[in-house]
């Protein structure tokens, strides 16, 4: 007796359609063009994972070199200075005192 795949590829079929909701073109309507364009989304947002860390680290130096500019010091002497005297602030935080709390950002360039 013959194995039926009907049922099998139907559900196959479905949940990549499921995951395509929301493209256009060829990519909703043929399972060719759905599977290919599902390939390649996944592999940018596996990479786009890793380039968002180093996208925040970059807005983060920029954000604090700015500050620190408008304080009369240089990025790299601030960041060394805070290390001597054992401040363990990680650029994050930095840059976000630099925007909101610019008083505070003040002291600690000081």
């Amino acid at each position: 007796m013959r194995v039926k795949r009907g049922k099998t590829t139907r559900k196959k079929h479905k949940k990549i359609m499921k995951q395509v909701k929301g493209m256009s073109h060829a990519r909703t309507s043929s399972i060719k063009g759905a599977k290919e364009a599902l390939l390649k989304s996944l592999s940018y947002s596996y990479r786009d994972r890793r380039t968002r860390k180093r996208d925040f680290r970059a807005l983060w130096i920029t954000r604090i070199s700015a500050a620190c500019k408008e304080n009369g010091t240089k990025y790299s002497e601030f960041m060394h200075s805070l290390k001597n005297q054992n401040i363990e602030l990680d650029r994050k935080i930095l840059a976000d005192l630099a925007a909101t709390e610019p008083e505070v950002f003040k002291k600690l360039v000081k």
